[in-house]
């Protein structure tokens, strides 16, 4: 099974950048798409559904922002869209899907802002959000998402200049750590234990072309499922986004 998880920053724009044609070459069982920024009957007839896959959304209630999305080849039993935070819920940042053998969650992390006027909701909901996740820990997850935190140094490419600054303050990078304390293993580290991968790059003085940028998405599994992860990869070279795959 090949999962993948994408902050596509715009639905509507990353279709007319070859969206259907990438979902097709990818050939992923799961994509989990985060800031979509549309609602589903805003989308037309035309950009509705890639072929073969099933399609759901959690938009936010304010037009124009926020917003997740999955595309899955097999049915899910059961779909859930809210951790019980008015903010969070409104803004359509959650989707769970079970599935006989695990349980997926496409989660979308508040950033905090930039100077920091949304960093005490931000710790709010990974708080509320922990207490959710431990609530299934005998449960198979796949948990992927955009996390909006640079966990360890080796994620961004300039943490020093950084350590002060949101996605990468002691207090988000702890949320982190209590994630995999709680038994969830960073599927990429599992592969790739050396610096420079990253998944977003700040707008300007060529960040992605020199490649200065930080890993703030990831997909976590717990334990149970540790024997059967094949590989992890980021797909940087994909373009559409200010994000990578």
């Amino acid at each position: 099974m090949k999962i993948i998880s994408w902050n596509v920053n715009g639905l509507k724009s990353v279709y007319e950048k070859g969206f259907l044609k990438i979902i097709k070459d990818l050939k992923a069982d799961i994509f989990c798409l985060q800031e979509i920024k549309t609602k589903l009957n805003l989308l037309g007839a035309t950009l509705l559904k890639p072929k073969d896959y099933f399609f759901y959304f959690n938009s936010a209630k304010r037009k124009g922002m926020w917003g997740v999305a999955v595309l899955t080849k097999e049915k899910p039993r059961e779909i859930k869209s809210k951790i019980g935070i008015k903010r969070f819920d409104e803004e359509g940042r959650f989707l769970e899907l079970k599935f006989p053998q695990f349980t997926l969650i496409n989660f979308y992390a508040p950033h905090g802002g930039r100077e920091k006027e949304n960093l005490d909701y931000k710790l709010e909901v990974f708080e509320k959000f922990l207490k959710y996740l431990k609530r299934k820990k005998n449960e198979n997850i796949i948990l992927a998402g955009d996390f909006n935190i640079a966990h360890k140094e080796i994620d961004l490419a300039k943490p020093k200049e950084n350590e002060n600054n949101t996605m990468f303050t002691l207090k988000e990078r702890e949320k982190i750590d209590k994630i995999i304390k709680m038994g969830f293993v960073d599927s990429f580290r599992q592969f790739h234990k050396e610096g420079g991968n990253f998944t977003w790059w700040p707008y300007g003085f060529d960040a992605r072309k020199r490649n200065l940028g930080w890993r703030i998405d990831y997909i976590f599994i717990t334990k149970s499922l540790l024997p059967k992860l094949k590989n992890a990869f980021i797909l940087s070279e994909i373009k559409g986004s200010d994000l990578a795959q």
